[in-house]
């Protein structure tokens, strides 16, 4: 990196702390309650809780993990992100306005007022696990792996760097730090991320621009502009063909979107449901937008790896550098042997930086450490309120003040950060990272999905059926990953979330007798409507979703 890329990377650095201090220290005279910290004290509006919800969602693992995919595979992988916009749409007018007007802090809080408090602790334990462990130590690991690409910092010091850069300004302001600063890394993630993608297309097509290097590239690499893969890819198991858009993808959406603590959090500090609403709405159109910023730079790659005629023309001799330095085997090597794409693949989007002139690789690579530190930012914030509220004061401090959960929730994102930092360098024999996170987090998904789905909508829902589900989504994943491990891992969550369904309407019905529970909601008492903006942006999401399957058929 330049001197001037530098200059750039740190004025974002200091303007982020400057933003979250600032925030989290306004009204240092003002004792912060509980819902001041874990809720902003529901004082977010549409467009901070859109630009939070993606702040939250694009990190590392899809600049790095999906852009890897997208240079292995292609844009199909695109999907978690096209699908994730019309799964918004749905959050947005049927979980949002139970989960509002239960007024709850956290998604196990709705498992004790529809359940018990068994249950509760349950997949309280089960969040707070997959958060630190799985969320926050890749988002570590895939962070540090760009950092270390980039400006040749060691991976541990990138790594203890990241913690404390999102640990600067995100646990002593809470909620409100996290959400308010996320609306500027969205825009430096988009900004950046767009000028990345131009100026990779416009490599791609020999200077003549990015849209003559976009045409270059779909004709140069068209298996890689399939959205739907057959089953004689090598890649199907990752991506099952239709099943992607009719099977297991819904069950992980569902879960992540609209049953995810770290997402849902920035809904339930709305203002208003209508605030929270047209907040997800606009959300689904950034993740519209997403492919654009962390695949095609990936299909990119993957074009201009193969082309070592001009590596020593200009800009392609920094780029070769680039991948050659990726490690001790250098990734311009793939197409003589194939397994090294598997080793190198996640490193794809560090070393396209190499690609930028100087001055844009600083915005760039600030776009990649915004998307990084919002994520850690929103993981960490709600894990502490998922321990605090769900552990804590549950079980040890019952009768603890306002001031004390505070305190606390400080205390157990900073635990969560150690924790991530000691555990993210186990990850780095990964191949996909991405593929890792979806598969790993998808044990517990389609029980969560169940549990949460028959506890709304199915009045007969026992408590000990939701624990069965629990149990069972694990066991039976685990049957399924051990016995029958040709399945792909999307159809695997389908087939367990049915699994799982069966089992607690069985349990339900021999438990219960087939009586309602006495804790089961009566959905007459919940607002569907939505408003006439939320409902025109859900149509045109609808026509561009379509229009794109069609295109990239």
């Amino acid at each position: 990196m330049s001197t001037l890329d530098l200059v750039v990377f740190i004025s974002y650095c200091a303007i982020i702390i400057g933003v979250g201090l600032y925030i989290s220290t306004r009204k240092r005279n003002i004792e912060k309650t509980s819902q001041d910290y874990f809720l902003a004290g529901k004082s977010l509006t549409w467009w901070a809780i859109g630009a939070s919800f993606i702040a939250a969602n694009i990190s590392a693992e899809q600049f790095i993990g999906m852009s890897g995919s997208g240079f292995a595979l292609g844009i199909a992988i695109s999907s978690y992100e096209w699908m994730g916009a019309l799964t918004l749409l749905l959050v947005g007018k049927f979980l949002l306005p139970i989960f509002i007007k239960k007024q709850i802090y956290t998604m196990p809080q709705f498992l004790a007022e529809r359940y018990n408090k068994n249950v509760k602790t349950v997949m309280a334990t089960f969040w707070i696990g997959v958060y630190v462990f799985v969320n926050l130590t890749s988002v570590l690991y895939l962070g540090s792996l760009a950092i270390e690409t980039v400006m040749g910092v060691d991976r541990l010091t990138a790594t203890i760097a990241l913690a404390l850069f999102a640990m600067g300004y995100s646990i002593y302001g809470g909620l409100s730090a996290v959400a308010w600063t996320d609306v500027i890394q969205v825009i430096v993630l988009v900004i950046g991320g767009l000028a990345t993608t131009y100026l990779a297309l416009d490599q791609v097509g020999d200077g003549a621009g990015a849209i003559e290097g976009f045409q270059t590239l779909m004709a140069e690499t068209s298996s890689h502009f399939d959205s739907i893969l057959d089953r004689s890819h090598p890649y199907f198991k990752d991506l099952p063909g239709w099943g992607v858009i009719i099977g297991g993808m819904w069950i992980a959406n569902i879960s992540y979107w609209g049953l995810n603590q770290y997402i849902v959090q920035r809904a339930l500090a709305a203002k208003s449901l209508k605030d929270a609403q047209l907040g997800v709405m606009f959300a689904g159109y950034l993740k519209l937008l997403m492919p654009l910023i962390v695949v095609v730079p990936g299909i990119a790659a993957y074009y201009l790896v193969q082309k070592e005629g001009l590596v020593d023309v200009g800009n392609m001799q920094i780029a070769s550098d680039a991948f050659n330095s990726l490690g001790d085997e250098s990734i311009t090597k793939v197409m003589v042997d194939p397994d090294l794409m598997e080793v190198k693949k996640d490193k794809a989007y560090p070393a396209l930086l190499g690609f930028l002139p100087s001055g844009f690789k600083g915005i760039a690579f600030a776009a990649l450490v915004a998307a990084i530190i919002s994520s850690l930012a929103s993981m960490a914030n709600s894990t502490a309120t998922i321990f605090t509220m769900d552990i804590y004061k549950e079980y040890i401090g019952k009768n603890a003040s306002e001031t004390k959960l505070v305190k606390v929730g400080r205390l157990a994102a900073l635990i969560g950060f150690v924790l991530a930092v000691l555990v993210s360098p186990l990850l780095s024999e990964l191949d996909q990272a991405f593929q890792y996170i979806q598969e790993y987090t998808g044990f517990v998904t389609p029980g969560v999905v169940a549990i949460f789905l028959l506890g709304m909508f199915w009045k007969k829902t026992t408590p000990n059926a939701a624990l069965v589900g629990g149990l069972a989504t694990f066991i039976a994943s685990i049957l399924f990953k051990q016995f029958m491990d040709h399945v792909p891992f999307l159809d695997r969550m389908g087939y367990v979330f049915l699994i799982c369904c069966v089992l607690m309407i069985v349990t339900s019905l021999l438990e219960g007798k087939g009586q309602p529970s006495s804790k089961a909601l009566t959905i007459g008492n919940f607002n569907f409507k939505t408003s006439p903006a939320f409902n025109i942006g859900a149509v045109g999401i609808c026509i561009i979703l379509t229009v794109l399957y069609i295109v990239f058929q």
